[in-house]
């Protein structure tokens, strides 16, 4: 059995990592790989989820490792964070002996660059998007501050090196692996996979809707048959573009004065409301709650149409909407917007919905005016769709592939 340590920075325990690696881990499990994954937990959740996670990973032939994350002090705790999980490396390396390191974005990857130059461990950076730039785009880090300039700079230094020492990377995107291959910087081209955000299109799967349960959430939120219930699904703010959304759902009122829009989100309802007066909307035709991860489908579901809306930036070209894959998995035509990955490319040629190009008055009207025809597209259409960009299977087949490359150099 050859022997893989999966360094995440992102903890088991959070939505994330349930969504976004242990399914994966799975998959590549099954296929016969040793999988170690290694995360950093954070304290709050961990206590709440450990044993959940903790026999699910178990029961599916994967050691956990997990780590406390720390946040405090800024910067001096990542520092922390940085050394515990590369000590813990080392150690795992040597009991294990690991024929490949795969991180999970930059500050993991800070211990597979570790294990590479000192045990020569074959090295997979997947990236993730362009996490130092996230953090300027998203507000995070203002290079104003001559701290994280510093750290900003560091980490685009170390960017380089992942990509020049790793033996193969991932991206989440085309447009960020053809971005990639322009820096001069590079020996390129350098190997990339791209594999998007994949989504477990066996929950988010219209088919396997329960028309009853279906039915009962409807008639809890009071919603009919001639309701047009818009929905939008995950966080708000940093990145989703709350006023731009509540700008297009008022256009769609006017137009459809059945609309109601419903935000399936952990954030705090007051985000939405204390915006809807300024744009001439009422609170009665809007619904702001969390749901459970199984329960999220049927969320989805009792909506006619979803929209999301990302911030366009430089970072944004490497990263793939998660919801993307499941909203269209479950057959729900989508709104969205161009600069961000392949959104556009894939809406396009899948047919599953709008993508306007910036959210200028005319681009929203644009959405607004075609709203009915979104109406008319078969559910079947949508979910191929999801199945030939945004399969978990597809996904776990190409980092099998990946490692079979790793193994045979």
């Amino acid at each position: 059995m050859k022997k893989v340590l999966y360094i995440s920075y992102d903890g088991m325990t959070d939505p994330l990592g349930q969504s976004q690696v242990i399914p994966y881990l799975q998959g590549l499990s099954k296929l016969g790989y040793g999988i170690t994954l290694l995360s950093a937990e954070k304290p709050d959740r961990f206590a709440e989820g450990k044993e959940k996670i903790g026999k699910l990973l178990k029961d599916s032939g994967i050691e956990w490792v997990p780590v406390p994350y720390t946040s405090q002090p800024k910067v001096l705790s990542t520092v922390y964070d940085v050394w515990n999980l590369i000590s813990t490396a080392k150690k795992l390396h040597k009991k294990n002996n690991y024929s490949i390191v795969h991180c999970r974005s930059y500050i993991a990857a800070m211990a597979g660059q570790t294990l590479k130059r000192k045990y020569g461990v074959k090295f997979l950076f997947d990236m993730r998007g362009f996490w130092a730039d996230e953090r300027i785009d998203g507000g995070i880090w203002n290079l104003g501050n001559p701290l994280f300039k510093r750290i900003y700079n560091y980490f685009k230094k170390k960017e380089k090196e992942y990509f020049t020492e790793a033996d193969h990377s991932i991206s989440l995107t085309e447009a960020g692996k053809r971005e990639i291959h322009t820096w001069k910087e590079l020996n390129n081209p350098v190997p990339i996979q791209v594999i998007p955000c994949c989504a477990d299109l066996g929950l988010f799967d219209y088919n396997a809707i329960d028309p009853h349960k279906l039915a009962a959430l409807n008639t809890q939120f009071g919603y009919t048959e001639d309701d047009l219930v818009i929905t939008y699904l995950g966080s708000l703010g940093t990145w989703y573009m709350l006023d731009e959304m509540l700008a297009l759902f008022a256009k769609i009122k006017t137009k459809h004065p059945n609309a109601k829009m419903h935000f399936v989100t952990a954030d705090e309802p007051q985000m939405v409301f204390a915006k809807t007066a300024q744009y001439g909307l009422n609170n009665s035709d809007i619904k702001v709650n969390k749901a459970a991860r199984n329960d999220v489908p049927y969320y989805i579901a009792i909506g006619k149409v979803s929209m999301f809306f990302v911030k366009q930036a430089y970072s944004k070209l490497a990263s793939s909407p998660t919801k993307m894959g499941e909203i269209m998995g479950l057959g729900v035509p989508i709104i969205c917007n161009a600069g961000v990955g392949d959104v556009k490319e894939i809406t396009e040629d899948t047919g599953a919905g709008i993508c306007i190009d910036d959210f200028s008055d005319t681009e929203l009207q644009r959405a607004a005016d075609n709203l009915s025809a979104l109406l008319t597209i078969p559910k079947s259409t949508i979910r191929n769709g999801a199945l030939k960009y945004y399969s978990l299977q597809k996904g776990v087949e190409k980092y099998a592939t990946v490692y079979q490359k790793l193994l045979q150099q």
